[in-house]
Formats: structure tokens, sequence, C-alpha cells
């Protein structure tokens, strides 16, 4: 996706939930399509120096509350934040070390990711409840910590 389009894309959000796409919200959309992975605030403000801690945690929030970025919880002191999928089109999950609190990106096969679909499906059936997607995290150690 252009970053063109993905900008276009989180200011309609914004704009369905009353809120204006401020140039503080789009130096941290862009700050997260140039990341790697999945950033925590740190790591958002040295790709960004201009912005401001507080500003970022706000703006953060905001841009969550949207459904224009996901927040990965992990053990330590920082979230890690990334752009939501329905912006991306990338679907994937997330490897998280419970010891250094590293989060990694992995995707699975498609036969593997019909299948978790199929699964994940038949058990929100069993319940009653209709499933619109799935997020999975894998919660072990890294390389480094293993």
């Amino acid at each position: 996706m252009t970053a063109d389009r993905m900008h276009d894309d989180v200011a309609e959000l914004l704009r369905s939930g009353d809120h204006r796409y401020t140039n503080g919200r789009r130096r941290v959309v862009s700050a997260l399509q140039a990341s790697d992975g999945p950033v925590t605030i740190p790591q958002i403000l040295e790709l960004d120096g201009s912005l401001a801690q507080s500003s970022v945690y706000r703006n953060l929030s905001i841009l969550e509350e949207v459904g224009a970025v996901s927040r990965i919880v992990t053990h330590d002191d920082h979230a890690r934040y990334e752009l939501a999928e329905a912006l991306t089109d990338h679907h994937h999950h997330h490897l998280i070390c419970s010891s250094c609190g590293s989060v990694s990106d992995v995707e699975l096969t498609e036969q593997l990711e019909r299948t978790i679909d199929e699964a994940l499906h038949r058990t929100g059936q069993s319940y009653n409840f209709r499933v619109d997607g799935h997020r999975l995290d894998l919660v072990g150690a890294c390389a480094d910590c293993a």
C-alpha cells in the first residue's frame, strides 16, 4: 500500500471517530510505517525525533481507539505498536519473548492459516459467536534468551 493511500485510510478512520488527522498523528503513522515491526514508544521517538513523548502517548491512544493501530502487550514496561492489519493487508502473528520482551512478526503458511481459521470458526460457532478474525501470539524465549 502506498503511503498516500495509508494516510487517506487513517484520515477516514479518524473522521469516523470524530477526530482530526493532525500533523502529530500523521508523523506517528509515518514512523510506524517506517518501522520493521512492532515498536515501543521510545523507538517511535527514535524514528522521529521531532515528536514529544506525551504527544505520542495521546496520539497512539486515539489511533488505537479508531482501529488504525494495534497494541501488543508484553511483560516488560513497554507495549509495542504497529499499524492495524486492516490498513496494511499484512496478516501475521507475533513471537513474544517472556524474558526480554522482544516481539517479532511471523507469518504462517497458507495451509496452516486456513486450518487455524477453520478451527477458530468452529469454536466460535460452538459458543454461538461470530469470528471476524484472529490474532495469535506465541509466548516463549527468543534465541538470545533461550
